[in-house]
Formats: C-alpha cells, structure tokens, sequence
C-alpha cells in the first residue's frame, strides 16, 4: 500500500484548488440577463414575445413583432340617413335647376304659401310634409326648394280714385317702389277708362321720380259713383245711355245724360299678364294692384283673364283702398247687377290665383300693407313636377296638402296647360 509523506499530501491539495474553478463554470446553468441589460452594439434583438393574456389571443398564436407599426387606414367617415327616393330628385334643387325643368313643356311649378292658425307663415317645411294631386291623381316631386325668389312685379293702380284717396296713394308710391329689391324688376301701370303702361320692367332701384310721377293723378271730385245699382249713370236703355227726352222743353239732343264712367280692371290686369309671361320663368311673377277694384266696360272678361292668369303662373296681390277699405260698403259692392259692372272683383282675382289682398284706408297702413305683400310674394315655398304632356287645353285642378295638422295651405286650385308650340325657353 502507497504511504503518502505530508510533502506529497500537500501537493495534491494543492492540484484540486486549482482546478476546482473550472469544474464549476462547466457545470453551473446560465443566469437570466437583467431587464435593463442593452444589446451588444451591431447585434439587432432578437423579437422577444410578450406575455399571454388569458382570452386575448388563441393558443400558439405567433407573437407580434416589437415595435411593428402598420400604417393605419382613414378614418370610415359617420354614414349619413338616407333621404327617401323621392327627396333625393328634389333637395338641392335651385333656380338654376329649375331654369332647365322651366323649359318643359309639362312642367308644373307651384308657388305655396302655409300658415298656422294664428295666421303666420310657418318655415321649416321639407319636401316630404306636401303631397300634391292633379285631377285627383298623386304626382311625384320633381322639385322642391323654400328659397326665396326675385319678383317681376307689374304694379297696376286705379287713377279714377276720389281725390282724397288719390292723394293719399300718391304719397305712398316711394314706399312701394322700396318694398321690391334690388333683385326684382318693376313694371308701372294705371288705368281708369283705359289702360297705359307707364314704364317698362327695370330694376326696382332703378325706377326713376319721373316713372313714379308720371302714373299719379288727382283722382276726381265728390263721393263713390254709383256703378253697382239702376241709379248710376243716368238713364239707359239695355244699359246703354240715352237722351233725356224731357229736358229743355223736350229738345232732344240739347240735353246730354253725363258720360257713362268705366273702370276697365280687366283689361289693365290682361296687359300686365301678357307682359308679365314674357319675362324670365324662373322669377316669381305677380301683378300687384292698388285699387278699389271696381269693373265696368273692360273688352275682356273676367274668364279670359283668368285663363292667361293661371297659364302662365302668375298671381295677382292686393291692396284695396278707399270703397275696398270699408267692410260693410265693400261687401254690398261685391254683387254683380247685369249691365251695371262689378264693384269689387279684385278678390275673386287674389283667390283663384293664391295670391294675398289686404285693404288699409289710411297712407301708414298702406305702406305696410306693400311690404307685406312683396314679402309674402317672395318667401314661399316652390313645388314643382312634371305631368303628361297633351293637346288639350282645359282646366287641370290641383290639390296640395300638407301632412302636418292644424296648418293652412294657399296654392292655386288649377291651371290651363298651354300648347307646346307656345312655351319657350326662359332667356339667360
């Protein structure tokens, strides 16, 4: 047996503390690098995953890269609602759109007035809260818009008036030329026996003192002439006048029963209509009158005035002063004696027309009564559809509702479809 000597244990005591370091540096497992340790520099990272959250991401799922960033789409934009199919034709509808639908010859377009209970306008309204019926049958909108229209206004005045309501009339004239804006065009008329325009459509502000002088008058002297009964006028024979064979000893032809007065409110309205339906469609075109609205010995009739009226889409508005102005005289003047005229017939034009009236007897109220109408002939709401093309020419009714309880609806109740070779394109 080998005996060590202390010399050699020594030695190899020695030998094992100096391998001892080896051994444990082979065998000893790697730690893990701190969190704050940075990458050597050249070496990129290696992607490290991130942590599984329970329900987050299937299992085996591969793990998204660090830092990857894919670009973002736009934002989708918020859908809008739907307008229904027949909102969609209309909506955005301007003038200009219906420049080109004016030039159809079966295109119907409606100016339309609502008011509430208490008698004022109502705004707000959308295409969708009217319906509207030709001879009983519901016609689709083709447009429809709430934007107020310029005018072309043919402003007719009586200037057979007593003096004192001339005179009145006469001083109230600046204010009627400055009703209408600078986007409107004004024609001047009068008429008493017989009709003369006094000026021509121009710019309202354009409109000079001397047209405004030229259609004033001193009116006539005395009372209201009676038109409406057997006792104005004299004496007459199938309502024509006649000599009074008594008079001057019974001289026939010495004597003259006085000059049978006229008062010729349809031809003055005639005139302005055919005036009125050359002028550019796509204007809200309106006859404004100033008068008592007595008729006697117009050549046209009531009927064929109102046919060129309601043919040609125009309206008739109203002041009515002196006579018309008083209610218990007016009412007795609305009746109709044969051969004797009419003694107010300037309603029954404001009515079939849907146009407005207001009768003011004093100069302040009938200054407003002229702001008022012109804003209520420019501010209406404007439909408009198209409907079968024909020869014929007879009356066509309309019927326009609103869908909405306790509102009022003015629009005319019919209309004369013209001939096609009569329509023509609206001037640019």
């Amino acid at each position: 047996m080998l005996r060590l000597t202390p010399g050699m244990k020594v030695l190899i005591f020695a030998l094992l503390l100096a391998a001892l370091p080896l051994v444990s540096q082979q065998n000893l497992p790697e730690g893990p690098k701190p969190k704050d340790q940075q990458p050597q520099q050249g070496v990129p990272d290696a992607p490290q995953p991130k942590p599984q959250q329970q329900g987050q991401f299937p299992e085996n799922a591969p793990p998204a890269p660090i830092n990857a960033h894919p670009e973002q789409p736009e934002a989708t934009p918020t859908p809008q609602p739907q307008r229904p199919a027949a909102e969609q034709n209309v909506m955005g509808s301007g003038r200009e759109e219906l420049y080109k639908m004016s030039v159809s010859v079966n295109f119907v377009q409606i100016p339309v007035r609502v008011k509430d209970r208490a008698g004022k306008l109502v705004p707000g309204l959308t295409s969708n809260d009217f319906k509207v019926y030709e001879d009983g049958v519901p016609q689709q909108l083709k447009f429809f818009t709430a934007d107020a229209f310029p005018l072309s206004a043919a402003v007719v005045m009586a200037t057979d008036l007593p003096a004192t309501t001339m005179k009145k009339v006469n001083e109230t004239l600046p204010a009627l030329i400055s009703a209408f804006s600078e986007f409107d065009e004004v024609a001047l008329y009068r008429y008493g026996h017989t009709v003369q325009q006094v000026s021509g459509f121009t710019g309202a502000t354009s409109v000079s003192t001397a047209s405004i002088n030229r259609i004033k008058r001193t009116g006539r002297q005395g009372g209201p002439p009676m038109t409406g009964g057997p006792f104005g006028g004299g004496p007459s024979i199938n309502g024509h006048p006649v000599n009074d064979p008594n008079a001057n000893g019974g001289k026939a032809g010495d004597v003259q029963t006085p000059p049978r007065e006229f008062y010729v409110l349809n031809d003055a309205i005639l005139k302005a209509a055919q005036d009125l339906s050359k002028r550019d469609k796509t204007r809200r075109r309106i006859i404004f009158v100033i008068s008592d609205g007595r008729e006697l010995g117009s050549n046209a009739s009531y009927d064929e005035v109102k046919r060129i009226l309601l043919a040609n889409n125009i309206s008739v508005y109203g002041v009515g002063v002196d006579t018309a102005a008083i209610p218990i005289y007016d009412k007795a003047n609305r009746i109709r004696l044969p051969g004797f005229g009419t003694g107010n017939i300037l309603p029954r034009y404001v009515s079939e027309t849907a146009g407005d009236m207001m009768a003011e007897f004093d100069r302040q109220g009938i200054e407003q009564a002229y702001a008022k109408i012109a804003d209520t002939a420019r501010n209406q709401y404007t439909l408009g559809y198209t409907t079968q093309a024909t020869k014929s020419s007879a009356f066509r009714t309309l019927d326009v509702r609103v869908l909405r309880p306790n509102l009022n609806v003015f629009a005319k109740q019919g209309y004369y479809p013209l001939p096609p070779q009569t329509q023509q394109a609206p001037k640019p």
